[in-house]
């Protein structure tokens, strides 16, 4: 696959609006001021105003906090919070006492077996289908259960997913919204259906640059997890794949039934029923090549047989193909692929140094999703030409130039 994708006349410049127009880079690691933070997704829409990380003193948000995590937190402290929260809902009939919401990855194998093996709990798992599992990600999710982790698969409607993905990646760049939508909602979802009070997801994504502030906090922001509490009179208020349910409903030719795999609890639902949403991240000091080597002991989890395109790593976000696309439209986007993300969290916890960091920035991070195409493209039932024709209508200029070849390249690099 030629790295000369398009010609700069052929890019439809729908980057992000309220983005910063001078890219600056972390001094510790190697994100830059251009990652976003979290969005509600279900107002996600391709022109809405992006906030970004936040910089203090050179230091990003998620660089200051990893500071926090080795000097501030008392995580002794913290553990006996999680004994003492572990304590209050433990069951003492069998029953599921915790819902963890796993896809078989490092993270959530950890989680739900420490839960289980450590404090005495008993998870029931719960998988918002992938859009298309790889064979390492299915193999993983059955090592999961099989080591003694049962498991609840949620899979939305494949032709309504699969037309919504499309969706999301022509008008939003984002592939992966419509996923996420459904992974947000799917713990708490199936909790209140099993009349179990507890959730925990694995990090809150403060750990990567959200907000600092986040991270002191051990619950989920609520309208994360009720955002898409729709009824039929509300339909044009709620957004998948950047347009209203309204309009899906009457220009796209979707019916109301379409969208029930996606639909949230509601707030008052949540708070009758007594859940809690909650970050391990907060309670034990999170590091994900530890979780990665534990899931390896206990679980048998397996790595990919080779690097992710992209990045130098084998084990991070392998169990979609369609993952591949979503970290290469961060890219586009951003600026930032998925090396990026990687070697920051691993400058963060001391396992590489920011040099040997840009180095692998610089040699990886543009690297489209070449292993993974054809399956993307299969699931997406697109052309490779109409593939980078929406690929490159989300190129930023204010990132990217083009030269007389047709080739792009970032206008500042990592240095």
């Amino acid at each position: 696959m030629s790295n000369r994708h398009a010609r700069a006349s052929e890019w439809g410049d729908r980057a992000p609006e309220g983005m910063p127009t001078e890219v600056i880079f972390c001094d510790t690691c190697v994100i830059s001021n251009q990652k976003p933070i979290t969005a509600i997704e279900s107002h996600h829409r391709h022109d809405m105003s992006r906030s970004t990380v936040r910089f203090v003193n050179g230091k990003c948000d998620a660089c200051r906090w990893a500071w926090h995590k080795e000097h501030s937190i008392d995580w002794g402290a913290r553990e006996a919070e999680l004994e003492e929260l572990c304590n209050k809902h433990r069951s003492t009939t069998g029953e599921f006492d915790v819902v963890v919401p796993a896809s078989g990855g490092k993270d959530s194998c950890y989680v739900s077996h420490i839960l289980k093996s450590k404090y005495r709990m008993n998870p029931l798992t719960v998988t918002w289908r992938p859009n298309q599992f790889t064979d390492v990600g299915l193999q993983n999710l059955f090592r999961l259960i099989d080591a003694g982790l049962p498991n609840v698969m949620i899979s939305p409607p494949g032709d309504v997913h699969r037309r919504l993905t499309y969706m999301a990646f022509r008008e939003l760049g984002h592939p992966f919204q419509p996923f996420i939508a459904g992974q947000r909602v799917v713990g708490p979802r199936i909790a209140l259906n099993n009349r179990i009070k507890l959730i925990f997801y694995g990090e809150n994504v403060a750990e990567y640059g959200n907000r600092l502030e986040e991270n002191f906090t051990p619950r989920m922001q609520p309208e994360l997890y009720t955002c898409f509490d729709f009824d039929q009179l509300s339909l044009d208020r709620y957004r998948l794949a950047g347009k209203t349910l309204k309009e899906l409903i009457q220009s796209f030719g979707f019916s109301l039934r379409d969208f029930q795999s996606y639909k949230s609890p509601t707030r008052e639902e949540v708070e009758k029923a007594g859940l809690e949403v909650h970050y391990m991240s907060y309670y034990r000091k999170w590091v994900p090549q530890e979780n990665y080597y534990y899931a390896v002991e206990n679980v048998g989890f397996s790595q990919s047989e080779q690097r992710k395109d992209g990045s130098y790593s084998k084990y991070s976000g392998i169990d979609d193909y369609l993952e591949d696309l979503h970290y290469y439209m961060q890219y586009i986007k951003f600026g930032m692929g998925r090396c990026t993300w990687d070697a920051s969290q691993e400058i963060r916890s001391g396992r590489l140094e920011r040099d040997e960091a840009v180095t692998l920035v610089k040699r990886y991070d543009g690297e489209p999703p070449r292993q993974s195409l054809p399956h993307i493209l299969s699931y997406l039932r697109i052309s490779e030409a109409e593939f980078w024709e929406i690929v490159n209508s989300f190129r930023s200029r204010n990132l990217f130039f083009s030269d007389d070849n047709g080739d792009y390249h970032l206008r500042k690099e990592i240095s």
